[in-house]
């Protein structure tokens, strides 16, 4: 007769995990569940539109624009069950900085900034500056072109330094853009706009998140889904998508 001892006791006494004793049985719920096949085919039809949109935006389709009463882990369970989902690559090491957190309590108080290449064909690379506010997220202003030079700001980024520098307004605190070295105003156009510079701690886009997060959209829904041929075809394209 084997003596009235506890499974716990006896993974004490040997020093061997209980995972590796026994093994629960993992009932998958997501394969349990029936799947609305009308959903189905509204999010075939939204991923072969949006093939780069997650879960998240496709749920967020379906119930603000569509009016349908679903919640994202409908979508994330119909998505998993058809293996829709794209295989994530490891995140590679990082180098040892301190994180630095963009912190803009209202609007035209932080600017984030930086500067992407776009292939154009036989224009060959072409240049996007994008300056975005780091409050509301709103687009300020953008130049693409074929040369990397600093230029005068036109006339709607001109108004809103005007605004944030206390030009128009009453005067405020300094304004800050973030950004890299390349991505930033020229020295000039910051001083006569009382705007301090910040830079990122090289080789950490983190830091500078809510620019980097823009340009990847950019580039998944437009830049990498056409082969532009020339500046003037890549301008429209990326202009149409700004817009929307």
């Amino acid at each position: 007769m084997l003596p009235r001892i506890s499974q716990r006791r006896v993974c004490q006494v040997l020093a061997v995990a209980r995972s590796a004793v026994r093994r629960p049985v993992r009932v998958d719920r997501r394969r349990a569940g029936s799947v609305n096949e009308h959903l189905v085919t509204r999010l075939t039809g939204l991923i072969e539109r949006h093939p780069t949109f997650g879960y998240r935006r496709l749920g967020a389709i379906l119930r603000f624009r569509d009016g349908q009463r679903i919640t994202p882990k409908t979508v994330y369970r119909i998505c998993a069950l058809k293996r829709w989902f794209v295989h994530q690559r490891p995140v590679a090491p990082q180098p040892p900085v301190q994180g630095r957190i963009s912190h803009a309590g209202r609007s035209n108080e932080r600017w984030a900034t930086d500067l992407p290449h776009v292939y154009c064909g036989r224009d060959g690379w072409a240049h996007l500056v994008a300056v975005i506010d780091c409050h509301d997220r709103e687009l300020i202003g953008h130049e693409f072109a074929l040369r990397g030079r600093p230029r005068r700001p036109n006339a709607r980024s001109r108004r809103r330094a005007d605004n944030a520098s206390g030009r128009c307004d009453p005067p405020g605190p300094p304004r800050r853009p973030l950004g890299q070295r390349l991505a930033l105003p020229e020295p000039a156009v910051s001083g006569d706009y009382r705007l301090t510079q910040e830079f990122i701690t090289p080789y950490t886009p983190e830091q500078n998140g809510i620019i980097e997060r823009f340009f990847r959209s950019l580039k998944e829904e437009r830049v990498w889904q056409h082969n532009f041929t020339s500046l003037d075809h890549a301008r429209r394209e990326l202009t149409a998508w700004m817009r929307w």
